[in-house]
């Protein structure tokens, strides 16, 4: 029988999983568990989305790091991928992924060279700039290779991340980039996710009206080097604004006009489930929306005293700027369709490989080795604690394993 490496973590080999395993029976615990249900349905979502907007997707793909749903993504439609580092842009690419969007800075010497090694094996790649001091670097190295760098100009906001904080200084870099003869301008970039105020989603609505004011500019002044320059941002919180700006602007008839939300892929049960109810609150037109599909299952390890429950996870297994939630719970070994209750069951704290769960005073069948399935805010600070993933369908049988590429 088709094996694949199962649940390996921090280095530690957890051994091999059946393909066609129960879940609930004989892998290894704790495990990060994608749901083929919820993921195949946020795939088709997400890239509907983006089409009836007249938009190209992006997925950022620092989100999952994971080969296998770069090229689900891919293969749905995607554009391409977006990455944060040129270590990640490597990665992807060595992995199939042609075009690299990389929504970052590029900087330091030992990173360019990384980038100008993508580029000569036929990366179609870009990056971010917002400093003239760094197109000067980036125009002199890649000079010196004989290549030529595709950037976008970043526009950030006062008091934000990165990014010009004007569009005034938006035309300078655009001089500045004019002058490198190794660098081409390719379009325009920007993150709405640092944008806050009293009223986030009108202050989000102005800046994406800014960054369209931003991209007409300089189109009016003829900065660009392409025929169809892009023009994005968009997280996974504020995607429907950036969407209906760059629509309502009738950008796609003369520009690329390219969304970035990573987390969607999964979900999650925490940050972006209230961002995603967000969006169909101004969106009501939008159907069913996205769903999580991404848990990690552990078993009880101790009942030390009454009304407490240990399990076997911690921050080493799932993210945890929110506590986890509690879902599921299963008899080890018994039938993965028959559910024991964990209504009443709260996380109260979370260390390195312990979860404390509070149980409410009636709780009278609960047993050391029962698995429960947790849920997690904010997908990356799950990801990036494993090696390995499990994919299930519905009858939690395992479909195949997927490796990640921190």
């Amino acid at each position: 029988m088709a094996k694949g490496t199962g649940t390996e973590r921090g280095g530690v080999d957890k051994g091999t999983v059946e393909l066609g395993a129960d879940l609930v029976s004989g892998v290894s615990l704790p495990a990060a568990v994608i749901h083929e249900a919820p993921l195949a349905h946020n795939l088709a979502w997400m890239q509907r989305f983006t089409e009836v907007h007249g938009a190209r997707l992006a997925p950022h793909g620092k989100t999952t790091m994971t080969p296998a749903l770069f090229k689900r993504q891919l293969e749905a439609g995607a554009w391409g991928i977006t990455l944060a580092t040129a270590p990640q842009c490597r990665a992807a690419f060595s992995h199939g992924v042609r075009r690299l969007l990389m929504a970052n800075q590029l900087v330091g010497q030992a990173n360019m060279a990384m980038v100008a090694d993508l580029i000569a094996a036929g990366a179609d790649f870009y990056c971010v700039v917002d400093g003239v001091d760094n197109v000067r670097q980036l125009g002199r190295f890649f000079a010196e290779r004989n290549q030529r760098l595709a950037v976008l100009i970043e526009l950030g906001v006062p008091g934000g991340r990165c990014g010009c904080r004007s569009q005034a200084a938006v035309q300078t870099l655009a001089e500045a980039v004019a002058a490198e003869p190794a660098l081409v301008l390719a379009g325009l970039e920007g993150y709405e996710g640092v944008v806050h105020g009293e009223d986030p989603a009108a202050a989000v609505r102005d800046y994406a009206q800014r960054l369209v004011e931003t991209v007409l500019a300089l189109e009016s002044a003829g900065r660009f080097d392409v025929a169809e320059p892009i023009i994005t941002a968009s997280g996974s919180a504020w995607y429907d604004l950036i969407a209906e700006a760059f629509q309502a602007a009738s950008l796609q008839d003369r520009f690329v006009p390219v969304l970035r939300p990573g987390c969607y892929v999964v979900h999650d049960h925490g940050l972006y489930r209230e961002a995603q109810r967000d969006v169909m609150r101004r969106r009501p037109d939008l159907q069913r929306g996205l769903e999580p599909a991404l848990e990690v299952f552990a078993q009880v390890q101790s009942l030390p005293e009454p009304g407490l429950a240990i399990i076997a996870l911690g921050k080493r297994d799932i993210g945890h700027d929110q506590l986890p939630v509690v879902l599921r719970r299963y008899r080890e070994g018994g039938d993965p369709g028959e559910m024991l209750s964990v209504v009443g069951w709260q996380v109260t704290k979370l260390m390195d490989q312990h979860t404390f769960v509070h149980l409410p005073g009636d709780v009278d069948d609960i047993a050391v080795g029962d698995i429960v399935a947790f849920g997690a805010s904010h997908p990356c600070l799950t990801f990036d604690k494993w090696r390995q993933l499990l994919l299930v369908d519905e009858a939690l049988k395992v479909k195949d394993s997927l490796a990640t590429c921190f």
